[in-house]
């Protein structure tokens, strides 16, 4: 499969003890022939937007996003109608965009947990960085068959499901223990 905007990258088995993508599922939000960009999908934290944020009235989680920039907060959401300055990601996905507009939003409740998810940091590649990771084995290519409902996504199990949804060799990856030396 082809490297794209809204695709998925799935970790392989392999990378055990990555502390940045050992079992991650990433959302490429951009990529380019120069560079590209993701966003960790299944590493919440264990805090939500309020307590990071106490201007904004809102519960919803905050997760890991990756290792470059982990001070600063990003964002994709679904509402690009609603959030001026968004960049798109494929037809149903954005990212960024007016984050005093996103506050107003969340605090009257305009959009919630099912149209916004916030991370702190990125996962970021330069050239050809990531093609040569792919080819090292490091990373699954993944048709994003959710659309945007990735952005509400079951955190813990996400990674799991991918992998069996692989088929063949990677079931037995499904059900084993995230170190597979604790068997």
């Amino acid at each position: 499969m082809k490297i794209n905007q809204g695709t998925l990258l799935v970790a392989e088995p392999s990378i055990i003890g990555d502390i940045n993508f050992h079992r991650s599922v990433i959302l490429l939000a951009n990529h380019k022939e120069k560079a590209s960009l993701g966003f960790i999908l299944n590493k919440p934290f264990d805090f939500i937007l309020k307590d990071i944020l106490p201007e904004i009235n809102s519960s919803i989680e905050v997760h890991y996003g990756g290792p470059v920039e982990p001070d600063n907060l990003y964002f994709i959401h679904n509402s690009p109608e609603l959030i001026t300055g968004s960049i798109k990601i494929n037809e149903e996905l954005y990212w960024g965009g007016n984050f005093e507009k996103v506050i107003e939003l969340l605090n009257d409740e305009s959009i919630g947990e099912n149209n916004i998810r916030f991370f702190l940091g990125y996962s970021g590649w330069g050239e050809n960085q990531l093609q040569n990771e792919i080819e090292l084995n490091s990373w699954i290519i993944q048709e994003n068959c959710i659309g945007n409902k990735v952005i509400n996504i079951n955190s813990e199990s996400f990674w799991r499901k991918q992998i069996r949804s692989l088929g063949g060799p990677y079931l037995i990856w499904g059900n084993a223990p995230e170190n597979p030396s604790h068997n």
